[in-house]
């Protein structure tokens, strides 16, 4: 397939902090591809240098053989369309919001009507144009989100983590919308998520961001089949943070992973790291226990997915970590959403990717 869009030695600084730092990646025609990594891994960034919304430190980006500069911007940001994470919908009807960008582009009334219903149809809104898109619930407007920018026919369409805080069901659709744009459509489409599950379902090709830099690339074949020990750790392990360390003087660090939490961890290192910690070796109480543990979380219960003999819960302590029970322990506690807990585990268990 011929190339349409591509980044080399891509370099973003925002005053001392590095957000990406040399990337070199190619995007083809009709390529479906995942940029997978923890939140902090770059991931929006480097979409948005894709958008032509930002513009790299250092390197060049090149889209159709020709190189993206000042004067020609509007070549990649009039045939690519980014989707945020956090939707952002116009104080008007569905319809309007639909419609938006085609009335701009001058499309007659009539085409304008008939795409927008097309997209709707997409995104399971049919009967949705008449409603306040600000009175729909977050799912629905980002399904009009996607819906807005899949009228356009964008040659590249980027999603940033498209069904971040979704139910089930609304994921479903979304992701199937995203297949048949790619399939019947023929659109390019690069995801940004940390959804393991999703990249299997959906993706062609993935890519592993961390720190800033490429870990990882190939198709989703080759990375779930053979993959490296980078993407072994991150792909099978929830609770990946990117943080700042800071060495206590004992042993341990001290690390920021943002939000105003800080975790320790038994390592001595210095400066930008990549973390995790198993579900498994996190303590679940309704009161703080005694114990050796250097961490101690307290937060709010919200989210409860059932395995069978084993309950995951994703808990709010500032930042969203999943923590796992037993089923026994999860009905003799008395947990469900909205329940208060405190989450402990030993710095030991926080480990570095």
């Amino acid at each position: 397939m011929k190339t349409l869009l591509s980044l080399r030695e891509v370099t973003k600084l925002y005053g001392d902090i590095t957000a990406l730092n040399g990337i070199n990646l190619e995007v083809l025609k009709g390529d479906l591809l995942a940029i997978i990594g923890p939140n902090g891994a770059g991931k929006t960034t480097l979409l948005k240098i894709m958008a032509g919304i930002e513009t790299p430190t250092k390197g060049e980006i090149v889209y159709k053989g020709k190189k993206i500069t000042i004067d020609n911007l509007h070549a990649i940001r009039q045939n690519c369309t980014m989707v945020f994470q956090k939707t952002v919908v116009f104080n008007t009807t569905v319809f309007n919001n639909v419609a938006y960008g085609l009335k701009i582009r001058g499309f007659p009334e009539n085409e304008i009507k008939s795409m927008v219903n097309e997209a709707l149809e997409l995104v399971k809104l049919k009967g949705y144009e008449k409603r306040q898109a600000r009175k729909l619930s977050g799912g629905e407007q980002q399904r009009v989100a996607l819906a807005r920018a899949l009228v356009l026919r964008p040659e590249i369409l980027l999603l940033d983590e498209p069904t971040a805080n979704l139910d089930p069901k609304t994921t479903s659709i979304v992701e199937e919308a995203i297949n048949y744009a790619n399939r019947e459509m023929g659109t390019t489409i690069v995801v940004a998520t940390h959804n393991m599950f999703q990249v299997r379902k959906i993706a062609k090709k993935a890519v592993l961001l961390l720190n800033g830099q490429i870990a990882e690339t190939g198709t989703v074949e080759e990375i779930f089949l053979k993959p490296s020990l980078a993407m072994t750790d991150f792909a099978g392990l929830e609770n990946v943070f990117v943080g700042n360390a800071k060495p206590s003087g004992k042993g341990t660090a001290i690390i920021d992973i943002g939000d105003g939490l800080k975790i320790e961890a038994a390592i001595e290192k210095n400066g930008k790291v990549t973390v995790y910690i198993r579900p498994e070796d996190i303590i679940v109480s309704k009161i703080p226990l005694k114990s050796s543990a250097r961490n101690v979380l307290k937060g709010r219960i919200i989210e409860v997915s059932d395995y069978g003999q084993v309950v995951k819960l994703k808990v709010d302590v500032g930042r969203v970590i999943t923590s796992q029970v037993t089923r026994l322990s999860f009905e003799k506690m008395g947990l469900n959403v909205g329940t208060e807990v405190f989450l402990i585990f030993k710095a030991s268990s926080v480990r570095v990717v």
